[in-house]
């Protein structure tokens, strides 16, 4: 009889050890085997006894089941995200697999190991530019239409919500971000604020503080979350260094 594996999806964060949850560290430690994007695994300090079964960013179904299939044979398998495993990430293609596989699978011990997201890091980093209603979109196109994204974008802009833009560029798609800014263009106002984030919490960091009429979308890549503020997001100025974004609590708040 094959012994009952286990199945942890890991957020491991956006980058530095000190943001993974004491939750996902012990998932991790429990593991045989850690599955995942290979550079997220480099990330990982890995003991003798683990196996890594590392694979392209884009083969995220074909990983899940892979990580399911080896928990079906009795593993202890960790599958990680960077960020938040909910967040355009591998506990959905996780359960997409699982929705369209094996039988057994659906009676694994599959437990979900949140993480800080990008957003969060960005914004932990840019003072409180999410403190009033804010929505996340992804611009890449590559799992849904184009048209999809625009009719998405200009929701959020008209019903002026923050906006938190993933994936905002690639090799393979690096005018996207450029329509987003257009289009965002026809429907705020110039001096909205606007953040480009990169690499928060990992050596190369890089953050530029802008506003919608200037900002150059020419500066993000896979690794930039970008946020673009409402009407009521502002700067708030300090003695040294670039302004804190703020979006107040209350809509309207005196400034």
């Amino acid at each position: 009889m094959i012994a009952q594996g286990g199945l942890w999806i890991v957020g491991l964060g956006p980058g530095p050890v000190h943001w993974m949850t004491p939750e996902a560290v012990e998932a991790l430690a429990r593991a045989s085997d850690i599955v995942g994007y290979g550079p997220y695994l480099d990330r990982l300090s890995l003991r003798a006894d683990q196996r890594r079964h590392a694979s392209d960013n884009r083969d995220e179904i074909d990983r899940a089941r892979h990580a399911l299939r080896l928990a079906v044979e009795g593993r202890q398998v960790a599958i990680v995200s960077g960020g938040d495993p909910g967040i355009f990430a591998m506990a959905a293609a996780l359960f997409e697999a699982l929705e369209a596989g094996e039988p057994a699978w659906r009676d694994l011990a599959i437990e979900v190991a949140p993480g800080i997201s990008a957003m969060q890091a960005a914004a932990a980093r840019l003072g409180a530019p999410l403190g009033h209603d804010f929505c996340a979109i992804s611009l890449s196109d590559n799992l849904k239409p184009w048209d999809i994204v625009a009719r998405r974008l200009s929701a959020a802009a008209d019903g002026d919500f923050v906006i938190a833009l993933y994936n905002p560029a690639s090799k393979a798609r690096p005018t996207r971000v450029f329509d987003a800014f257009a289009l965002l263009r026809e429907r705020k106002g110039a001096a909205t604020p606007v953040a480009f984030a990169r690499a928060v919490g990992r050596p190369d960091e890089a953050i530029v503080v802008t506003n919608l009429g200037e900002a150059d979308p020419g500066l993000a890549d896979m690794s930039t979350l970008v946020i673009i503020g409402s009407s009521q997001t502002r700067f708030v100025s300090r003695g040294q260094g670039r302004p804190w974004l703020l979006t107040p609590r209350s809509y309207g708040a005196a400034r």
